[in-house]
């Protein structure tokens, strides 16, 4: 298990729990599934996997619950999973941490494209921040924007001085408008820098993951340009 990435997979569905784990092992993946919430927590706690795939509806501790739980401890990946498209699980999951989701019933062979895009942000299965596409400051060294640092080489955060914890997938979303300020780019193009996807996506990925880096670093750091998408105000 060592040299293959481990996946956590919370799904209550025997069926379909599974299936999806006998599909990623075939495509190379180590996989822990657990029916339910609470066992989800203690497998991540004991094992600390490479990324989580977790179902909303769970029981014991539901889905995003769950993500929230694993958010306090670690910026570790998540991809939820729901049955519903436009479901307001789907932007409680984001909300809670999540990068990504999944929408069900899935297809195997996208499922596992979406935890190699996730994994090549975090810097695994031969991917990395530095060399997956983010632009960042060609000379090294530290952006400044008002009162926001931003270290570039040190992949490091500072407002008014103090540290400011990002997921990686926020910092990927922060390299893209600090390396063009003032530029608006779209959420389209969000969704290729950022979540590497060569198709269309859900754009409320890019809105939520959005908010919760005006969160961190400001609310007025980055403007929305209504129609267009968003903006590093410099």
């Amino acid at each position: 298990m060592a040299d293959q990435t481990h996946v956590l997979f919370v799904e209550d569905d025997d069926v379909i729990r599974e299936a999806t784990q006998l599909a990623l092992e075939r495509d190379g993946f180590a996989v822990t599934a657990m029916p339910d919430g609470l066992s989800g927590l203690e497998s991540f706690r004991a094992n600390r996997p490479d990324i989580a795939l977790l179902d909303v509806m769970v029981p014991g501790l539901d889905g995003v619950s769950l993500c929230r739980r694993i958010r306090d401890e670690s910026t570790v990946p998540v991809i939820m999973l729901s049955a519903r498209a436009d479901s307001i699980d789907v932007v409680l999951g984001l909300e809670a941490g999540a990068d990504d989701y999944v929408t069900k019933p899935f297809d195997g062979a996208v499922l596992v494209a979406r935890i190699r895009a996730v994994l090549r942000r975090f810097g695994h299965a031969g991917g990395s921040a530095a060399g997956s596409g983010t632009a960042a400051d060609p000379n090294g060294g530290t952006l400044t924007f008002g009162e926001l640092e931003i270290d570039t080489e040190g992949m490091e955060v500072r407002r008014a001085g103090r540290p400011v914890a990002l997921t990686p997938t926020e910092m990927r979303l922060l390299l893209e408008f600090s390396a063009a300020p003032g530029t608006v780019l779209s959420r389209d193009k969000l969704l290729e820098r950022v979540w590497d996807y060569g198709w269309g996506g859900d754009t409320r990925v890019v809105d939520v993951h959005v908010q919760r880096l005006r969160q961190k670093i400001g609310q007025d750091r980055i403007e929305t340009v209504r129609g267009f998408g968003y903006k590093l105000r410099a």
